[in-house]
């Protein structure tokens, strides 16, 4: 019985020649290679950050809803427009019809009463005010609204009803009545009066002009005939913008409010303004001319609509300059520049340093980056955006650094780790805080990065110290 042994297939001179040549191939291209793993793995690490934006916007959503929901007793974004005093009349209209009588057929001349209205505009507006902000929470969420204390005076010169096209016009003088238009009257919170010259006339919901939400007034027939000087104090509540439409031919309006950060809004901005981390006062004034609405008008002749009346309004916003979910968001965007920088600090320390790290070190170091962005979003959400800036790339830094003092098999290079990525989130954390600068800022961040890799990689050829004799 034989009981020899197999023995391997011998591997012929040739087939050993041509594996030497396919690794000598593969070990000059080594730093190609390797670069070329760097970036699919950057890559790869796009998905759990598109993950993060996913969770980013279902919080805003959240939010969104939890603001509604506590703005809607409230009283939302509020807009004055007016006032404008209606007033009926009768005129009459002449038509003719044909009259049949016996064997006779003939056209006759009749005539007819019939109601139009009037629309007056005021000759002089002007609103004073002291917008009170506040904030209301529920849950962990925040919504700020305001209580706009206004004193709105003005004057409306004798009405004028010549109008032409119109015969034998008899002004309903009873029937007048002076209406505002207002976005959301839940913000209304008292009873009011308005004052015209020495009379009182409580006002009534509902604008009384256009069935639009408003308030209005039944005036007197006298009060009406005469025009006079008319004022209403109002407090009204609401959130997020305040603003009135010019609809006198002189238009003027002084806020001031300890809200810092205001943002002027509408068609008009402030004359004059001053605004200091105390709150800000802004004085707006506008004439007729850029206004669309004549004067006056009727309701059968270039009647005006309500949404075309409200054009042109200009007033102040009252929200955060910069919002915390704004924020995380830019700097989810800007994970691709976390991610490289970071990765480039590894792959130097690989060149320079002589260090060998695997597919894994660098997976579960971005792993750690894109960590750090869900942990910015869930404590944004309960402290300042600095704050948690600060303690989420506290946390990823610091678990960076033990696994690479394990890693690099070196504490003083784990700590120049740390240095350097406690750089990278600081100079981010500079380029998120920037408005107009963020483009250039991140641009010669990456300039800089390119030029820190093209100096330390100077010497490399083909994966090669320069010198050394390739072919050897």
């Amino acid at each position: 019985m034989n009981t020899d042994t197999p023995q391997p297939p011998q591997i012929s001179r040739a087939s050993q020649d041509a594996l030497v040549t396919i690794r000598n191939w593969f070990a000059k291209r080594a730093l190609f290679f390797k670069i070329i793993l760097i970036g699919f793995l950057a890559l790869v690490l796009l998905i759990p950050l598109g993950l993060v934006s996913d969770t980013l916007s279902e919080r805003q959503s959240r939010y969104a809803e939890a603001v509604a929901s506590i703005v809607a007793p409230w009283g939302g974004s509020q807009r004055i427009t007016g006032p404008v005093l209606a007033i009926p009349f009768t005129h009459k209209v002449e038509t003719e019809e044909w009259v049949v009588s016996g064997t006779h057929r003939f056209k006759e001349k009749k005539s007819h009463e019939c109601t139009v209205v009037a629309y007056f505009l005021p000759d002089h507006l002007n609103v004073k005010g002291t917008i009170e902000p506040s904030a209301r929470k529920r849950s962990i969420y925040t919504a700020h609204v305001y209580s706009a204390l206004l004193q709105i005076s003005g004057k409306f010169a004798r009405p004028d009803f010549n109008f032409p096209g119109y015969k034998d016009i008899t002004p309903q003088w009873d029937q007048a009545r002076v209406g505002f238009l207002i976005n959301d009257l839940r913000g209304v919170r008292e009873s009011l009066t308005l004052a015209w010259d020495d009379e009182r006339f409580a006002m009534q919901p509902g604008d009384g002009i256009y069935a639009e939400s408003g308030l209005h007034a039944q005036l007197s027939a006298q009060a009406a005939q005469n025009g006079g000087d008319f004022s209403l104090s109002l407090t009204l509540n609401g959130s997020n913008a305040f603003e009135i439409t010019p609809l006198a031919r002189s238009t003027k309006m002084a806020l001031n409010s300890p809200w810092p950060d205001p943002s002027f809004c509408g068609d008009y901005l402030p004359v004059t303004r001053n605004v200091t981390p105390e709150g800000f006062e802004a004085r707006w004034e506008t004439s007729f001319y850029a206004r669309k609405a004549p004067q006056q008008w009727t309701g059968n002749q270039n009647t005006i609509p309500a949404r075309e009346l409200a054009k042109g309004s200009f007033g102040v916003r009252m929200m955060p300059a910069i919002s915390a979910y704004r924020i995380v968001e830019r700097s989810i965007k800007y994970g691709v520049l976390f991610i490289a920088l970071v990765f480039t600090v590894f792959f130097l320390f690989e060149i320079v340093a002589r260090v060998r790290l695997g597919a894994l070190n660098y997976l579960l170091v971005g792993a750690t980056l894109c960590v750090f962005f869900l942990g910015l979003l869930a404590l944004s959400e309960f402290v300042a955006f600095g704050l948690a800036y600060a303690g989420s790339g506290a946390i990823a830094t610091l678990m960076i650094g033990f696994y690479c003092a394990r890693i690099l098999r070196s504490a003083k290079r784990a700590l120049a780790v740390g240095a350097m990525l406690g750089g990278v989130y600081a100079y981010l954390y500079f380029v998120l805080r920037m408005e107009d600068f963020s483009l250039i800022a991140g641009t010669a961040a990456l300039f800089a990065v390119l030029g820190a890799v093209m100096y330390a990689t100077r010497n490399l050829r083909n994966g090669s110290r320069a010198g050394r004799d390739d072919s050897a």
